[in-house]
């Protein structure tokens, strides 16, 4: 049959696409979502089959997805080979999870492998996912899909007996600590090459935020080379092929909402491992809208983290930290990425929350890889305070491909109290909703300015916050969003 590249986006699903009429009458024995092999010049890729109507696939050509294309590597117009293809061999494995039961290291070697090459459907990912959520997994489970993940992808090695990170399991708008944090690091003289995800669920990540200011997709060569420099970096781990099975997981668990413990755990650990970090320092914010929503959760799974970290040679220390109402002013890639820069210029407006939280963890970091014993935050602020933070920030900047930040969003619209009082309540979920509906991060530019923070007060018509959008259609959308739910995002007594 001959190749056509289809030019969809399935993520890191492979897709084939048949005519429909054709796949009847050829006899192939095929049907719709079963797996196929094509073959051409010596390389193969697996894919899901679906069908087609009409004349998006000619009959005698076969249909491939962005992402199978790329991993097929042949031209548009290739004769290919087209037959069925042998269900994975974990699929047994698979089955057992799904009764119940406890899996080896070994099968999750297995597991692993089959969800990288490719081999599992998102029907059969997702029934993996689900039951691991169902059952749980135990802690040598979490221990064994730890290394396959590490496994599943390359490593970073530094040349360096104390490799620092830190991490925030996640659920606080506007809380971009990490650059700040890793600024000082990296100018405390800490080897801390910062790999950082993009948005998944929020309004930016922290490679979102960066992205704005540099290039933070960096090959590992690169890396090494800002990091012998500059001792730190800002990159995107994703641009690095660091524990692909759990990038792969994680796009199943997002559509469905799924945020297994257990997921986490492993998926936490897989990406620092791989990164080449000895000593993590994990934030972990309680409050609505955080991955531990009470006291009682933070605390089980900071514990969990250092229990388990230990066993793979981590030296972590988990903080509980206040995740109750966003942090800082700015919710949205560019906005994020003032406050960021305001705090390392000692700018008297930058955000004093978001200042004292990063000094804390940059304080606790510098105390936990030895740099001193009980002098963190001291020596965390006298960094900042001298300017040392932001020329260090400036040079990795530099290093990693300067830019320019874009504009903020022209569309804007400001959000007034509608009476006297005290905040006492800001709604996290809600707040990060609004902000993602104008536009973020997919427009770095878009998101909410945050005027006002709990336990301030208001007047009637003044500015909780501010609304920006790089469209007309974006703005109404995030203001008709807050408009219907706004009495419960914003409390005010």
């Amino acid at each position: 049959m001959r190749l056509k590249r289809i030019g969809i986006d399935t993520r890191r699903e492979s897709i084939a696409f048949l005519d429909d009429d054709e796949l009847t009458s050829r006899a192939l024995g095929l049907h719709p979502m079963d797996r196929i092999m094509v073959s051409a010049n010596g390389r193969s890729v697996l894919a899901v089959l679906n069908t087609v109507e009409g004349t998006v696939v000619p009959k005698g050509t076969i249909g491939l997805s962005n992402m199978a294309f790329a991993k097929l590597g042949a031209r548009d117009g290739t004769i290919v080979d087209v037959g069925p293809a042998e269900p994975p061999a974990s699929m047994e494995i698979l089955r057992a999870k799904m009764a119940g039961r406890e899996l080896s290291a070994s099968d999750f070697g297995y597991v692993t492998n089959d969800i990288v090459q490719g081999r599992f459907s998102k029907i059969e990912l997702t029934a993996f996912v689900v039951s691991t959520m169902i059952f749980g997994l135990s802690d040598n489970e979490i221990i064994g899909l730890t290394n396959a993940m590490i496994e599943s992808g390359d490593q970073l090695k530094f040349d360096s007996k104390i490799v620092a990170d830190k991490h925030c399991t996640g659920g606080v708008p506007g809380n971009r600590t990490t650059p700040i944090v890793a600024s000082i690091g990296a100018a405390a003289g800490l080897v801390i090459p910062k790999t950082s995800s993009r948005s998944v669920t929020s309004p930016a990540g922290t490679a979102d935020t960066m992205e704005v200011l540099m290039d933070v997709e960096l090959s590992p060569a690169r890396i090494y080379d800002v990091v012998r420099r500059e001792s730190g970096c800002l990159a995107w781990g994703g641009a690095l092929n660091l524990a692909p099975a759990d990038d792969m997981i994680i796009q199943v668990e997002h559509p469905l909402g799924i945020d297994a413990e257990s997921l986490m755990i492993s998926s936490i650990l897989a990406k620092k491992k791989a990164a080449g970090s000895t000593h993590v320092l994990l934030d972990i914010p309680s409050g609505l809208g955080t991955k531990a929503e009470t006291a009682e959760k933070a605390e089980r799974l900071k514990q969990r983290f250092q229990h388990l970290g230990s066993r793979l040679g981590l030296n972590i220390r988990g903080l509980l930290t206040n995740g109750s109402q966003p942090i800082g002013n700015g919710i949205g890639p560019v906005l994020e990425a003032q406050d960021v820069i305001k705090i390392l210029r000692n700018d008297p407006d930058a955000p004093r929350d978001l200042r004292e939280k990063s000094l804390y963890l940059a304080g606790e970091l510098l105390e936990l890889t030895g740099t001193t014993r009980d002098e963190g935050y001291a020596i965390a602020e006298r960094i900042l305070s001298t300017g040392q933070a932001f020329e260090k920030f400036e040079r990795i900047r530099s290093l990693q491909g300067r830019r320019e930040s874009p504009p903020l969003g022209g569309h804007i619209q400001d959000v007034m109290s509608e009476k006297y009082g005290r905040i006492t309540a800001i709604n996290n979920r809600l707040i990060a909703r609004v902000a993602q509906l104008a536009g973020a991060p997919h427009n770095p530019g878009a998101g909410v300015y945050l005027a006002k923070h709990v336990n301030e007060t208001v007047d009637s018509r003044q500015l909780l916050f501010r609304l920006y959008a790089e469209s007309d259609e974006a703005l109404a959308f995030a203001t008709r969003y807050w408009e219907e739910k706004g009495d419960v995002g914003i409390t005010i007594s």
